[in-house]
């Protein structure tokens, strides 16, 4: 029985991987934080057949000292909506943590993204651990793993009950009645936690997908609560144990790609940029990461090794500029051709991309109702 096919995602944040990877792009230094460099990345990788972008994010400036690298990004909500209203079949997925953003907030923000992408909306649960965050956010730090654990999953428990606060018919729209809403279609969702309490609902109706794709770490967060599991492993046996052991209902392995362009070899490449910085010792660069250094060839026979591992990867590009190249022509085609790999229907969500179920809200009525109960005012979170 053939292996269902690998779903590829891409991560566009900056240049590329390399801290250092600025000074290879094919652009002037400020052309990074304009509409049209967004927009041609992510054509670039909507044209190549990804089934997915990534957009990671801080509140933390994303260069560092030694590499002389950026000192600023825009923010990956606003760039996943920008490039939501550019594309049409690509998912968008920004990185949002909820460490010290309100989850209230967040799940607005979220919600609203997949609306303007017609269901193309993904989240790639992050955490903010760094002291200069919490600085930056006005709070208290938040202290330890656990700590951070605890705010990511309290946070996405929140943000899934509302995204869940509004029933998929809450909104009726009946002229004949004058009424907007169906008040027994919007629920309260009364969470207290250990720092901060939200009534609820929503201000925005429930997404298109129901739920927008979830993404996090493995480990991060309880797996019955996330879509994707990210596994990482630094060979395709330690990343298939990962996958398997990750309890998500689909798990992509994380892999650092540095390809073989026609002047130079991907080593001369990467040796060429670790003379600024290290990409091996890069902040926040997680440790044991597979990374693949060569040709292209060499890189689609390891990604049909893994399709029986995974079910999908998520690939840090070194450059963008020069790698995203190779991928869209001798990459992606090849992988399609041996079905290793499906491009993405127009028309589809990116839950129906990736195969999975549109949930239910967990507040859904057995039955249709005429209630005409008063409709729960919102409600945002108290003050932490």
């Amino acid at each position: 029985m053939p292996h269902p096919a690998l779903h590829l995602a891409v991560e566009i944040d900056g240049d590329g991987a390399h801290p250092a990877a600025w000074r290879r792009s094919a652009h002037a230094p400020g052309a990074l934080l304009t509409p049209r460099r967004v927009a041609k990345v992510a054509a670039v990788a909507e044209n190549s057949g990804f089934t997915l972008v990534t957009l990671d994010d801080d509140v933390l400036p994303p260069g560092s000292a030694a590499s002389g690298g950026p000192a600023g990004r825009l923010g990956a909500v606003e760039r996943a909506a920008f490039i939501a209203a550019s594309t049409s079949v690509i998912g968008v997925a920004p990185v949002v943590a909820t460490t010290y953003a309100e989850p209230f907030h967040v799940s607005t923000r979220l919600a609203s993204l997949d609306h303007v992408s017609v269901g193309r909306a993904g989240w790639v649960v992050g955490v903010e651990d760094a002291p200069e965050a919490a600085r930056a956010w006005g709070r208290p730090r938040v202290e330890g793993e656990q700590g951070l654990r605890r705010e990511a999953v309290d946070g996405l428990r929140v943000v899934r009950d509302l995204w869940d606060s509004w029933e998929d018919d809450a909104v009726i729209r009946s002229v004949a009645t004058s009424r907007y809403l169906d008040g027994g279609r919007l629920h309260y969702i009364d969470f207290t936690g250990e720092e901060y309490s939200v009534k609820g609902p929503a201000i925005v109706p429930r997404p298109p997908q129901g739920r927008p794709v979830v993404l996090a770490p493995k480990g991060l967060v309880p797996p019955e609560l996330v879509d994707v599991a990210l596994v990482e492993g630094s060979s395709p046996a330690l990343l298939g144990r990962a996958a398997a052991a990750s309890g998500a209902p689909l798990a992509f392995a994380e892999i650092e790609v540095a390809l073989d362009t026609p002047g130079e070899s991907a080593a001369e490449r990467i040796a060429d940029l670790d003379r600024f910085s290290s990409w091996d010792s890069a902040p926040g660069r997680p440790p044991g990461r597979l990374r693949y250094t060569g040709s292209a060839q060499g890189l689609v026979a390891l990604l049909e090794e893994l399709s029986v591992l995974v079910d999908g990867v998520r690939l840090h590009p070194l450059v963008l500029d020069e790698d995203l190249g190779v991928l869209s022509r001798l990459v992606l085609p090849e992988l399609f051709v041996r079905r290793v790999a499906a491009r993405p229907l127009p028309g589809t969500t990116l839950r129906t991309s990736l195969g999975l179920p549109r949930p239910e809200s967990r507040f859904a009525t057995a039955t249709a109702t005429a209630t005409t109960a008063a409709t729960p005012t919102p409600a945002r979170e108290e003050n932490r």
